[in-house]
Order: C-alpha cells, then sequence, then structure tokens
C-alpha cells in the first residue's frame, strides 16, 4: 500500500504545536537556526499569525500529521522592501530529500506571488548543502555571504543570501496584499 500524498494548505491554530516540534531540533542541535530557545507553540502561533497576516505559512501534512512548514515574512521593515519578502522552510527530519520541500516551497512561492510580492530571499548558515540544492531547486540564485555573523554552540558562522523574482514584472508595481 503507498503511503499518502502530503497536501498543502494555509496552516492554522491546531498547527503551533507541531511547528514548534519541527522547529525545536532545529534550534537545539543545530545551526541551521540563530535562536537559541525553541519557541513554545503558543509564541509559534504567534509568529503564524503575523506571516498570514500579511504574507503566508503553509503546512504539509501526511494523513494528518504535519511533517513541514514554510512562511513568508517582511525582508526588511523600510517602505521600499515591501515588495520583497524573506522565506523560510523547515521539514520534520524524517521527510527530506523526498521532493516535499520542494512543492511546499514552490506553494509558498506562488502564495506570495498572487500577495504582489516580487522578490524572495533566503538565508541559510553554512555549510547547508541541502538548503542550498532546495533554495536552488525551486529557482533562487546566490546574492551574497555574510561572514561570521552568528556565533552558536562555540563558533562563528557565516549566512548565505539566496533570492529569485516572484510575480508580476510590470512596473510600477502594485502593493502587495
Amino acid at each position: 500500500m503507498n503511503p499518502a500524498a502530503p497536501q498543502i494548505r494555509d496552516a492554522a491554530a491546531r498547527d503551533a504545536e507541531a511547528c514548534a516540534a519541527i522547529y525545536s531540533p532545529y534550534v537545539r542541535e543545530t545551526v541551521i537556526s540563530f535562536e537559541t530557545t525553541p519557541p513554545s507553540a503558543s509564541q509559534m502561533w504567534l509568529r503564524m499569525t503575523e506571516a498570514l497576516r500579511t504574507h503566508a505559512w503553509l503546512v504539509t501534512e501526511v494523513e494528518g500529521q504535519v511533517i513541514g512548514y514554510a512562511y513568508g515574512r517582511p525582508f526588511a521593515s523600510r517602505s521600499a522592501y515591501r515588495w520583497s519578502c524573506e522565506t523560510s522552510i523547515y521539514l520534520d527530519g524524517g521527510h527530506r530529500g523526498a521532493g516535499i520541500g520542494r512543492a511546499l516551497y514552490q506553494a509558498l512561492l506562488d502564495r506570495l506571488a498572487e500577495r504582489g510580492y516580487r522578490t524572495a530571499l533566503a538565508g541559510m548558515t553554512l555549510p547547508n548543502e541541502a538548503s542550498a540544492r532546495l533554495h536552488q531547486a525551486v529557482g533562487y540564485e546566490p546574492a551574497g555571504v555574510y561572514r561570521r555573523v552568528g556565533w552558536k554552540h562555540n563558533a562563528w558562522h557565516d549566512v548565505a543570501w539566496f533570492q529569485r523574482g516572484i510575480g508580476s514584472a510590470e512596473d510600477p508595481p502594485t502593493e502587495p496584499l
């Protein structure tokens, strides 16, 4: 019997605990996230609410179990940046490398484009070949590296930035959302 195909949908309050659980090992055990304390489910829901209000937060699930999430948020606070967004994706450890991340990320990028965003940017701690491959698979290109910008697990870490265009190429742009 084949396992059910992953389903992608907008996040809901009931997903906060699962998203927090997926994210927690990235915080505690890796330098992929520069956070040092995993957020609680209620803290995660606050983040989700903000992303859903202005950008997007999607989850992917199999047979009712959330196995990953991706979201967009403002890239920077200055007004001229309002068409650019930062994106992130996190998958449960047992579901990487199966194309689930690519499908989830593409759904996120499509949603952000529908909302009027023009540029998606993503930062990743180096080295992280898996993340670089995923981002390049969905059309991101390297944009630069910030050297020694994060201290975690007793070492300095570099962050690479990738970007890609999304949405309409018409100028002047219409307001996002």
